[in-house]
């Protein structure tokens, strides 16, 4: 047992320095091989080996401190151009920068990481005797192909990533989010029918109670038959009390879901037999409800709503007038039970049956109220002809990693924006450069050897070559400081040059130097 726990625990670190090895081997075929064939300027064996250096550091830190990594890389190819952009380096500064993406969740250092190289590269470009704007132009490019975009998919694999992470642990998290609101419907079922049983035996057993206090105070019974009555009145009173406990312990640790029957009363039959049992009780109705199964909850529902206030009113207001206004339309149903109160009889906002009653209206979308209303007690409902959809607001996980992607989208399109703008910058200082550097063929022949500078520079363009063919002009005169420029207008084709060399401020040569391809006359 020892040994296998060892071997599991030393097999990842194994598997991990292979796959540095491997990076580190792969990134060093174009750091050493540019120079073999040719495509950089030969180095000393000394620079190749601390270029090998750097970059076995950098893949050492780039699981740690990726950000390190990738500037250490960076630095290393500012050393070996200006320009950043090198076939040595440039792959390495790209796998870097996409390693960076992926496991670094910061992107303000990040940013400001480039805006440091795009500096250190700007002073090293400033310092140099050349051009600095085509430099400057291929230190921006090479930043944004080699650095940001890299770094911009490298962010995109890891939310990715996250999302596909964060959509399975949702998925789970739903799947149990499922089976307790499975119990909690199971539960909530219990719960009504209890609530349901409750009120509506508290509903008979009440009107039992006004009959028997009714025959109670009957002149025509004996003190015998009177005494039954008394008993009747508290034994409906103790059943009522009972049957609260009863129904408690249902709707705690019931386990099985019963069906419910609906009720066939109407309102009108409910108020009716409240009336014929003793209760001062009248009824004011409008309009009339279908048929449709909506129709029929909504009646139920004002049935439930009716019974209760009632109830309520022979438990708390005993002989007050009692009013019930229901008024039915195509919005839905209004309900409103109003008691005139009853001396000594202080009641607050209700028990747990209107409390039920109101969780039960506002979840079909309408509206409750019960309370005190002048000396007595009123209890108001209203349910709508039709149930609106609830909007559940999405998970807030969700809104973050949608904001994530968001951003991420956004970056690429900025960098994109960003490269469209650099490619376009630079041909039009190509072709800026280009035409007004160009010395007509008329004008160059009609300068002579001996002329003054200042004559000379009259018919000369704004600007002179910046990138002149040294390798197809003559030996220029010792000592003599000359300029470049070309025949023609044209783009992206060679073209003629015109040398023009300048000693003690006279022209000592002038040379045709024809276009790549062409053998000087």
């Amino acid at each position: 047992m020892p040994p296998l726990v060892a071997s599991t625990g030393v097999a990842p670190v194994v598997r991990r320095v292979l796959k540095d090895a491997l990076l580190w081997a792969l990134l060093a075929v174009p750091a050493v091989g540019a120079d073999r064939i040719g495509l950089n300027e030969p180095r000393a064996p000394w620079q190749e080996l601390a270029g090998l250096a750097v970059l076995a550091l950098a893949v050492a830190l780039h699981r740690a401190r990726p950000l390190l990594a990738f500037l250490a890389v960076a630095a290393l190819g500012l050393v070996a151009s200006p320009a950043l952009f090198t076939v040595s380096y440039g792959p390495a500064l790209a796998v870097f920068a996409l390693l960076l993406g992926a496991r670094s969740g910061g992107g303000r250092p990040v940013l400001v990481s480039f805006a440091g190289i795009a500096v250190a590269g700007t002073v090293r470009i400033l310092v140099r005797d050349v051009d600095p704007a085509p430099e400057w132009l291929v230190l921006l490019a090479t930043l944004l192909f080699a650095g940001c975009f890299p770094w911009l998919v490298g962010r995109y694999w890891r939310q990715r990533a996250a999302l596909v992470s964060s959509a399975l642990a949702r998925a789970e998290q739903l799947e149990r989010e499922q089976l307790i609101v499975a119990d909690r419907a199971r539960l909530r079922e219990r719960a009504r029918i209890a609530q349901d049983m409750h009120d509506s035996l508290g509903h008979e057993l009440s009107l039992l109670a006004l009959r028997a206090g009714a025959l109670q105070l009957d002149p025509g019974l004996d003190e015998r038959h009177r005494a039954a009555a008394a008993e009747l009145r508290g034994a409906a009173a103790d059943a009522t009390d009972r049957l609260r406990e009863i129904i408690g312990l249902l709707r705690e640790e019931g386990d099985e879901s019963a069906p419910l029957v609906p009720a066939g009363e109407t309102v009108e039959a409910l108020v009716e037999r409240a009336g014929t049992s003793g209760l001062d009780v009248r009824l004011h109705t409008e309009g009339k409800l279908g048929g449709a199964r909506r129709d029929v909850l909504c009646e139920r529902i004002v049935h439930r709503v009716v019974q209760e206030a009632l109830t309520n009113a022979v438990k708390y207001a005993p002989g007050a007038a009692v009013r019930v206004d229901l008024v039915r339309d195509a919005a839905g149903a209004t309900v409103t039970v109003t008691d005139e109160g009853a001396p000594d009889a202080p009641r607050g906002e209700g028990g747990t049956g209107l409390i039920g009653l109101r969780e039960r209206v506002l979840d079909e979308g309408g509206n409750f109220h019960a309370g005190p209303y002048g000396e007595g007690f009123r209890v108001h409902a209203w349910l709508p002809a039709e149930r609106l959809p609830r909007l559940d607001a999405p998970h807030p996980q969700a809104q973050v990693l949608v904001g994530l992607r968001r951003r991420t989208l956004l970056s690429f399109a900025a960098a994109g924006a960003a490269g469209v703008l650099l490619v376009a910058g630079t041909f039009a200082w190509y072709a800026y450069s280009k035409t007004h550097s160009v010395l007509r063929p008329a004008d160059y022949a009609r300068l002579d050897t001996g002329m003054s500078e200042a004559d000379v520079r009259k018919v000369l363009p704004e600007r002179d070559v910046a990138d002149p063919p040294d390798d197809r002009a003559p030996e220029p005169p010792a000592g003599a400081d000359c300029h470049y420029y070309r025949a023609s207008g044209q783009l992206f084709v060679s073209v003629e040059h015109f040398r023009l060399c300048f000693e003690d401020g006279r022209l000592v040569a002038k040379d045709a130097v024809p276009a790549a391809g062409k053998d000087r006359e």
